[in-house]
């Protein structure tokens, strides 16, 4: 039986969420909101050292500087903010997709020995969290203080362990039990990471940040081109959704450990980049080899301008239009500008499809 890999399905997310009205498409959608550690605590990003798959420590503030980063001052209000507020969300799941997604786009081309491309994907990738992602995480106020950033990340692993042990059920009852398998030992690993983040949230609470525990190194799984694994499309559709999970706490997780390392708490940071890493390269690349998710370079180049001219022509512009209809001028302002770069990665990704190398 033939299904459509993630990578064309990945489109499909934010142009169902446009015509939605900003909210992710059911089927994407949970079933519960329809609707190696490195020696610093750096965030991680995917840089120089893309070719052999490890990802490099990005510099200080990279991730959000001081004009985006924290609480920003906005005009959103309660009863106009939340369409606003949706479509943000629903454009940082996108975002931090994209900057995962073209960083294993970055490695295939790396091995197919297309040097130029790799740096686009991975110049790109880095453009789609530090910038994008980033400021749409500070008009929505995602990073706050210690305490609440703990507890959004046990919210996260609470509603993802939930959701994958759904999952996993459904692919054994649809034949996908190498699917199911890999569910079921993620919602295990968000167990026992769990106690980690519950700790570390005493440890806080206690003002005793040496109390809060070490994350043991990650493996890096290589994701080669290859075609799903799995036969059933209803599998295929919560691996997509599972991936933008990973993606979106993965950047999430980032934001947060930049936070703590800037108010003076790295062994935190150095945790919450750890568990970044984690879902990363551990849950994200496995989740992707099963859904196969990355295709040769060609195919890589043709879906990443399907969802760059859709994002740029639909996506944007209509949470752009919401935005300034109900007068929230700075976030038409962050969708607009999202827009007109999404229309040069477009342009840039169609060169190197033209001029391979």
């Amino acid at each position: 039986m033939s299904i459509r890999p993630v990578r064309a399905l990945a489109v499909l997310t934010l142009a169902s969420a446009a015509v939605a009205g900003g909210t992710l498409p059911a089927v994407l959608a949970s079933p519960s909101t329809t609707g190696g550690v490195h020696a610093d605590a750096s965030p991680v990003l995917p840089g120089a050292g893309a070719a052999d798959g490890q990802l490099t420590p990005m510099a200080p503030g990279a991730l959000a500087g001081p004009d985006v980063l924290g609480r920003m001052e906005s005009d959103l209000t309660p009863a106009a903010a939340r369409r606003t507020v949706a479509d943000l969300r629903t454009a940082m799941r996108g975002e931090a997709f994209a900057h995962a997604s073209y960083h294993l786009f970055s490695l295939q081309a790396a091995r197919e020995n297309l040097p130029r491309t790799a740096e686009l994907f991975a110049d790109t990738s880095r453009e789609e969290l530090g910038d994008h992602f980033a400021k749409q995480a500070a008009l929505v106020a995602l990073a706050g203080g210690g305490e609440a950033n703990l507890r959004r990340v046990l919210n996260d692993q609470d509603r993802m362990i939930e959701d994958y042990l759904v999952f996993a059920d459904e692919a054994r009852r649809d034949g996908d039990d190498s699917a199911a398998e890999l569910f079921a030992e993620i919602a295990r690993n968000k167990e026992a990471h769990r106690k980690a983040v519950v700790a570390a949230l005493k440890a806080v609470a206690e003002g005793k940040d040496v109390d809060v525990p070490a994350l043991p190194a990650v493996r890096h799984e290589a994701v080669a081109a290859g075609l799903p694994q799995v036969t059933s499309p209803h599998t295929l559709l919560r691996l997509n959704a599972a991936l933008h999970d990973e993606a979106h706490s993965h950047a999430a997780l980032l934001l947060f450990a930049e936070h703590a390392k800037d108010h003076g708490h790295p062994k935190l940071a150095a945790m919450l980049n750890g568990l970044a890493e984690v879902e990363f390269n551990d849950h994200f690349a496995r989740l992707a080899r099963m859904a196969g998710l990355v295709g040769a370079t060609e195919d890589n180049l043709r879906a990443a301008i399907g969802g760059e001219r859709y994002e740029s022509k639909v996506v944007y512009p209509a949470f752009a239009e919401r935005a300034r209809a109900a007068g929230e001028s700075r976030a038409a302002e962050v969708f607009a500008e999202a827009a007109a770069d999404e229309t040069k990665h477009a342009a840039a990704f169609e060169k190197a499809l033209r001029n391979r190398g």
